[in-house]
This record gives C-alpha cells, structure tokens and sequence, in this order.
C-alpha cells in the first residue's frame, strides 16, 4: 500500500493501519507533518518552526510496517499500479513504486485567480517556507519603517494588506495588530506602531462568511479594537512591489502604498488532482478538485482513495457533497480511509464516508475569538479558551502540546512574542546540497 502525503488525511490513514497485515509506504516532499491551522502564528513570530511540525519518521517509528520515504510525486499510472516520484536527497532519477491500495491526499493551496505574477509580492501562509518569508517581510517592514525619514514612505512601510477574510486571513490581522499596538509598542524610537495601518481585503460582504452573520459582526469589531479594516466587498485587482489596487463592488479604484502583502485567499487543488482525474475520467470542478464517490474512491478504480482539499465527494445519486475545506474534514476522511482498506483486507465493505460536523472556530486575538458549535454561538473569552483547547488536542506530540502551551502561556504574561528574528535565505553553493527548494503547485498536506 502506498500513501501519498503527510499532511492530516494521510498521517490519520497510516496511523488507522497500525499493526493491520499490510505494509505501507508514506511519501511526501516534506519529512514532516505540518499542523496548518497554526502556520500563521509561525508567520506572526507567536510560536517557531519546530513547534507546529512533527518528523514523519517520529510519528511512525513504532510501526514497524511504515516505511518513510522524502520524494516528489510525479504521476501515476492507474492501470499498471504504479507511482511515480523523484527522489529528492539523493536526486537520482525518477522511481516507480508499486501499489495494491494508494491513498492520494495532497491537499491544496491558495488560488490567485489567474494572476500567478502576483505571487512574489503577496506570499500566502499554507507552507513552513512561506511563513518564515512572511514573518521576515513583517518584522524587516517595522525597521525599514524605524530608519525611513519621508513620512509617506513610512507610512507604506507601516501598511499592511491581507487578502482574504476567512479564518486565516482574519487570525493573522488580528495577530499582526497585536505586534502593531502591544509587542513593539515601546521597542521603536522613530516610529508609533500604533499608528500602523491593516487592512483586510475580502471579495463577499462580510468577514468569516463561513460563519454565521452575528459572529461575522462579532470578528469585524473586534478586528476594529485591533486597528484593522476590513474592506468587504472589495477585490484586488493588481499586485506590485510597491502597491495593492483593490476595487469595490460599485467599480471604483484605489491604489495603496504598500510593502507587506499577504495573501490567504481562494483555493486550488493539487496538480495531482488533475493527473488522478485525467487518468480515471473523472471530473474536476473550478477548483481543480477531482470527483470521488461516497467511499472516497475514484470512478473505475475502487482501489485508489483520494481524500481532503484535493476532491469533491458525491453522493450515491452523483450529487455533490458540500464540506468545508477544514483540518477536521480531512482528519476524519484519513481515518476512514484506513477503516475502509482494514475493512476489506478482512473481506467486508465499507459503509459510505460520513462527515460529522464539529463546528467552527476562529481567533482574532488576545482573549478574543469566535465559534460556532453545533449551533451555538460563543465569542470572546469563552471562544478564545475552547479555540486554545481544541488545537492543543489535534496538534501531534507531546512535546509540541506542551512547548506550545508555555509559549502561549508566557506570551499571554508578557504580551510579547518568542520568535522575532529575521532570517534571510542564503542561496545553495555550488560546492553543497541544500534543503529542497519549495515549489509552487503543493504537493502535501490539507488545509484548516
């Protein structure tokens, strides 16, 4: 059996195998699993690298029928039952791998709408690699900012844009408005942080709209509390190094002054959807997702199971299943995917995918969050709690739960943050091997 993607869904697929006759090998171009819902915090200087991420091989080396390998999956051949990837530390050529059962979840990431041009100046949050660029691009515009002596060009340096207002977009305004008006409130000689300017671009008329209307009002203000403005019903039409023009929904332009874009909008399937869908017939939806059936299988091939942000799964009538692209839905689909193949390697089937709604959680600052559980609504301080709860549960290791929880805790005293350095990227020489370099199109993971 071969797994591709450490992300949630296939972590939850190998670990439902643990000790099953079968022997599994997992794939991925990371050698981590990387808790997405908490890559903002890495990109805000909240929590460090190691903290949200968790070696593939620590995860599984108790089971003894998981084999780990870093590679870079090309494609597939459904009718010969192969895989194709690139090794990636030893960059030797491309190896076939054979399968009797594959799970294929390799996530997604953030769509820019046909405008893949705007991606060197608005970096999105879905990656480890993306967030340390973003949290450098932060910290090093409150410095430029700090020796600037025009004040309009300060004034750019001390704007920020952030292009999507779901609960990503909305976490990490909130976050940078806390860096603004508490973190490096005294830590400046030159310039008022508070006096920096966040904006919060999203295309619908309200933030959060996966959540309810009066949560949306709820977030809204209390982004409001933290100097951001959210711009609803507006929607970016051109990215440069220097500027955002954005246009609402009445036609008018305006362009800003800006240094520091971050983008946490829209979503794209794996390139690998497209390649699973070319080679079953199925179809893929404006999202690139391919069409799975109501056991996660592809049409034709009841032995490939593709799951999380990469596929749409229908019903038994062809009617699609609508599911948040979340952390939980991809969990759970993980999970079922290991039940489903225990399932018929002791001869029985599988009952259809079912997907049990837990609810909705976004925070937007200190002590301020919102959620919707099971119909409930809950915001602030209350919100806040069950958010930290929630994510401590789900994130992997011991280890990260409780380097988390000081960090969280210590931040919560002091209102400051534990990881602020600026890092720049040294280029590879030609006389050493470096890390390998991140590609555009992702190839592992889910989102939140």
């Amino acid at each position: 059996m071969v797994v591709v993607g450490g992300g949630f869904g296939g972590v939850q697929a190998v670990r439902k195998l643990s000790g099953a006759p079968v022997d599994i090998t997992l794939l991925d171009r990371r050698n981590f699993s990387l808790f997405q819902p908490l890559v903002y915090q890495v990109a805000t200087g909240a929590l460090s690298s190691g903290e949200i991420s968790t070696p593939l091989r620590r995860i599984f080396r108790g089971d003894r029928n998981v084999t780990v390998l870093l590679g870079e999956v090309t494609g597939f051949d459904l009718e010969r039952r192969l895989v194709r990837f690139d090794r990636i530390p030893s960059d030797g050529p491309a190896t076939e791998l054979p399968y009797d059962s594959l799970v294929v979840a390799t996530g997604s990431g953030y769509s820019y709408f046909g405008h893949d041009q705007w991606r060197p100046f608005a970096p999105e949050v879905k990656s480890l690699e993306s967030a340390l660029d973003v949290r450098r691009r932060i910290l090093t515009a409150f410095e430029a900012a700090e020796s600037e002596p025009d004040p309009d060009r300060r004034a750019a340096w001390l704007t920020f844009v952030v292009v999507g207002a779901g609960p990503t977009g909305v976490e990490l305004a909130g976050q940078i408005g806390e860096i603004a008006r508490d973190t490096l409130e005294r830590d400046f000689r030159n310039i008022d942080t508070k006096r920096t300017r966040i904006l919060l671009v999203e295309i619908v008329d309200r933030v959060l709209p996966q959540f309810p209307p009066d949560l949306s009002r709820r977030a809204a203000a209390a982004l409001e509390k933290l100097g951001v403005t959210p711009l609803t019903s507006h929607e970016v039409v051109e990215v440069d190094e220097d500027s955002v023009t954005l246009a609402s929904d009445g036609g008018k332009t305006e362009r800003t002054q800006t240094h520091t874009v971050v983008w946490a909008a829209g979503v794209v399937a794996s390139e690998l959807a497209g390649e699973l869908a070319e080679q079953s017939g199925a179809e893929v939806d404006r999202a690139g997702r391919v069409s799975v059936g109501p056991d996660l299988t592809l049409p034709g091939h009841p032995e490939v199971i593709a799951l999380g942000d990469m596929v749409r799964v229908h019903d038994a009538d062809g009617a699609p299943v609508p599911l948040p692209g979340l952390a939980p839905v991809a969990m759970q689909q993980g999970r079922y995917a290991g039940r489903a193949i225990r399932e018929r390697i002791e001869g029985r089937t599988p009952n259809p995918f079912r997907y049990r709604d837990k609810g909705n959680l976004a925070t937007i600052g200190r002590a301020k969050a919102v959620a919707d559980i099971k119909g409930r609504h809950l915001s602030g301080f209350l919100a806040w709690v069950t958010w930290l709860v929630v994510h401590l549960f789900y994130l992997i290791g011991f280890e990260n739960r409780l380097l988390v929880l000081i960090r969280w805790t210590i931040s919560f005293v002091t209102h400051g943050r534990g990881d602020r350095v600026i890092t720049v990227p040294v280029a590879p020489t030609a006389t050493s091997r470096s890390e390998p370099t991140p590609r555009p199109s992702p190839t592992t993971g889910e989102s939140r």
